[in-house]
């Protein structure tokens, strides 16, 4: 039955990369918990997730998270409908964590379960609200894609942006996408933490450039666009290329010498070309493709500049996620199982994970 689990309320489990988390959806939208247990720190040392690290910490964090969810949801294992988990792209000892606990949950309890692509929950990111959830006050947002029955809103163009990804897609309905281009090289959010370790900063990256970049000035140097000349390469205007600019940055901090780096200065200057190339692509191709809305979302969508320049510069009306459903968390993957459980039924038992899953392209 197509419509078996519209009002469904899910437990949903993400555990691709150095997060653990749980959350409880109920309707596709509403969050009615949403638990993270951050490894940040004990991947510091390291400069980057250390995998195997991950995966051992998810062991221990996976029952206590998942716990703390259903508990600050005020709701018990007898109200759930349906599972969701993380399939992949991700880790693949972290995967197994999730995917296995998942599997075993909706076995013991005769549940449905749903397998997601982290990358489709990142794009669902956009459709939730805080609902009956109390978040911070400071956390505001635009309001969800309004979506009625005819499909309103549709084509959309979503801009996903994280440590791993960077693709510009065409969403034409609910689980129906097409891939415009993504990066030729190095993600945005690997390009922040590559840089950061250039001139200094801490892991991750993002936050840190983001924090130096505050006093620093954004024209202080002439960092590069790559693949923004689309009269030279029309085939790459909807690619993008942050290896050279990371080469910029290294070039220029070693013309500086010896001595203080101008680190305010280099961090807002790099800030301000990754996110010039992000806007103008994005805005490029809302021009040429006629959407009617824009969503950005993924990890650097958190990045205050980049927020900035959504809302001041995309062609259309732009969602953008509150900060906390932009860094990886299992609210997002619990409303794309939403809609893949109202399209398509629930996925066998037997799934595996796919630590290179990439996003099902059909219209």
């Amino acid at each position: 039955n197509e419509h078996e689990y519209i009002m469904s309320l899910i437990l949903a489990i993400e555990t691709s990369c150095d997060e653990t988390a749980a959350a409880i959806i109920k309707d596709g939208h509403i969050i009615r918990s949403n638990v993270v247990a951050s490894q940040i720190d004990i991947h510091r040392a390291y400069g980057g997730v250390f995998p195997e690290i991950a995966s051992r910490q998810h062991v221990f964090d996976i029952v206590p998270v998942i716990q703390a969810a259903i508990h600050e949801a005020g709701s018990s294992w007898d109200d759930l409908d349906a599972l969701a988990v993380t399939r992949g792209p991700g880790l693949a000892g972290s995967l197994l964590v999730g995917a296995n606990t998942a599997k075993a949950i909706a076995w013991g309890r005769g549940l449905p379960i749903v397998a997601v692509n982290h990358l489709e929950g990142h794009l669902y990111s956009n459709w939730l609200d805080e609902g009956d959830k109390i978040v911070p006050s400071a956390i505001t947002r635009p309001s969800p894609p309004e979506l009625d029955a005819a499909g309103e809103a549709f084509p959309l163009l979503v801009l996903i942006v994280s440590g791993g990804h960077t693709e510009l897609i065409v969403m034409t309905g609910h689980g129906e996408y097409r891939r415009l281009g993504a990066t030729l090289d190095d993600a945005a959010g690997e390009a922040f933490d590559k840089v950061a370790r250039l001139i200094g900063l801490d892991y991750p990256g993002g936050p840190a450039i983001q924090a130096a970049a505050e006093g620093g000035n954004p024209l202080a140097f002439a960092f590069p666009r790559g693949l923004t000349n689309y009269a030279i390469q029309p085939e790459h205007r909807y690619n993008f290329s942050f290896s050279g600019l990371k080469t910029a940055v290294l070039r220029q901090v070693r013309e500086l010498g010896e001595g203080p780096l101008p680190v305010a200065d280099l961090a807002a200057s790099f800030q301000a070309a990754v996110v010039d190339v992000l806007i103008s692509k994005t805005a490029h191709a809302a021009q040429l493709l006629n959407v009617k809305r824009i969503c950005v979302c993924g990890g650097v969508a958190a990045n205050k500049a980049l927020r900035e320049s959504v809302a001041a510069r995309l062609p259309v009306p732009a969602s953008i996620p509150p900060f906390f459903l932009c860094t990886d968390n299992a609210s997002m993957i619990g409303a794309a199982a939403h809609y893949r459980l109202s399209t398509g039924g629930p996925s066998a038992l037997d799934f595996d994970v796919e630590p290179n899953l990439a996003l099902e392209m059909r219209e």
